[in-house]
This record gives structure tokens, sequence and C-alpha cells, in this order.
């Protein structure tokens, strides 16, 4: 873990000291900012800035056509936000994490005070499939989620293969994510908050509440890091949206459980 992921952030003389000691290991230890490469810090100061959490209710229509909670996500997945998630997730810079993990509690913490009353409500994660876990090392949601001290319950599995998102629309990656996972175990009368990174056409998740509904469970609440702009639609009154074409990786689709959004810039 880099040097950083352990100091605090704060004002005044604690925080002058932190940065001081960051300073100081920099010189040891060098690195460049995940988000835009300067120099000595895992997250500059400018781009953790424009990490700062802001949880907005968004949506997209295949979510509201099976009758999903609303979705609850941190950040805009765009300049900054889609550097540094990108690079956390396939580049191995698991030191920007502790800038994620707050801002993807705040998306969980929101979603949670919009659940409605009632049973205890779990949390449940998107599987990884195992060819990304070798990749990477670890599974990049469940990682942020552990640093902000919770845990999930592992109650879905990959159902099936399915092809490489890259490149598909929005009902292409429907059908794609269509039957993936399973929940190899009854669920009845349990309920779950569904988390996920980075939102795209919302099939994930649609497809993960397909799987726990099969399974008698009920998703009461949906929340992810970052949203990103849609191709070729149209926006809703609230969301960031701004719905040009993605930057998509061309290699990127396919790596975690159902469907993979662009996770990398450029």
């Amino acid at each position: 873990m880099h040097p950083e992921a352990l100091a605090p952030r704060g004002r005044g003389l604690r925080g002058r000291l932190a940065t001081a000691a960051l300073d100081a290991l920099a010189v040891l230890a060098p690195v460049a900012c995940s988000g835009c490469g300067l120099a000595d810090r895992a997250v500059c100061d400018d781009c953790r800035r424009a990490l700062v959490a802001h949880p907005t209710r968004v949506s997209r229509p295949g979510l509201a056509r099976c009758d999903a909670p609303p979705v609850w996500a941190a950040l805009q997945y765009a300049g900054p936000v889609a550097a540094v998630v990108g690079a956390f997730k396939d580049g191995g810079r698991t030191d920007a994490a502790p800038v994620l993990a707050r801002a993807l509690h705040a998306a969980v913490v929101r979603a949670l005070a919009d659940a409605p009353s009632g049973r205890a409500i779990e949390v449940c994660t998107i599987p990884s499939t195992a060819r990304a876990f070798r990749e990477r090392g670890y599974r990049p949601v469940e990682l942020l989620l552990r640093r902000s001290g919770i845990r999930s319950a592992p109650v879905l599995r990959l159902a099936r293969d399915r092809a490489d998102q890259a490149g598909l629309g929005v009902e292409a990656r429907r059908a794609n994510a269509e039957g993936a996972l399973v929940a190899p175990r009854s669920l009845d009368d349990r309920r779950f908050l569904v988390v996920d990174d980075v939102l795209t056409t919302g099939s994930t998740l649609a497809e993960a509440m397909r799987a726990l509904t099969a399974a008698g469970a009920e998703t009461v609440a949906l929340a992810v890091l970052a949203e990103t702009p849609l191709r070729g639609s149209s926006g809703t009154g609230d969301s960031w949206q701004t719905f040009r074409d993605n930057a998509v990786s061309g290699d990127y689709g396919g790596r975690t459980g159902v469907v993979d959004p662009p996770s990398r810039a450029g």
C-alpha cells in the first residue's frame, strides 16, 4: 500500500504535517497522480477535489422497465474521475482506493437513506470473472467497500460466459447480460442494496435484480461509484448525463461480471 493511503487529510497544522510527510515519502517512493500524472501524489489535490462525492439520483430506461429503485451515483464518469477509476481498476493503482472508497461510501449511505424501511438490508456486488481477478489480484468494488467497513454478501455467481461488451449498444448489452447471473441458494425474505462501480446502460444492475428476484430476494436500493454518459440517447431531468459517445478501450468489455462500462480514459 502506498504511504498516502495511511495519511490523514485535514486543514491547519494537521493537514500541513500530513502534506510534509507525503512530500518526504515521495522522495523515497516516487509516484504520479493516477488522474493527471502529476508527480509525487497518488491522487493530486486537484483530482482529489474532482472526486468529492455529490450523490445524485440517476435513471436508465432498462431499469425503469423492471421497476428498479433509484440508482444513486457518487460521481460523473468523465475527466479525472474516469482516469482515476480506470487506473484503479486496470492499472493496479490501489493507492487511489482511499479517495474512491469515500465517494462510493457516500453513494451507499444515500441509497440506504432512500430505501424503504423494513427488514435489514444486505449489500450485494457483481461477481468478477476469474480472469479479471487473476489479472488484477483484487476485486475493485469489494476493495472499496472493505475500506469503508462494509462487507458484502457473496450471493451471486456467474452463470455463463458472455461476449465482449465494447462497442455494443443498449439492446445488445441487455441481451448479452440476460441470464448471466444466478443466486445458487434461496434468498427468501432477504433485502439487498446492489453496488457496482460504473453505470452505463443499467444492464448489469437489471440482471443482478433479476437473479436476486428469482431466488426470492428483494432489491430495495442501488448505488454506483460513477455514472457514464450514454451513447445516442436522450437525457433525464435527474441525471448528469451529457449523452456523448463513450471513449471505450477496445479490449475492455467482459472483464467484470456481466456488463463492463468503459473505465479507461482515451
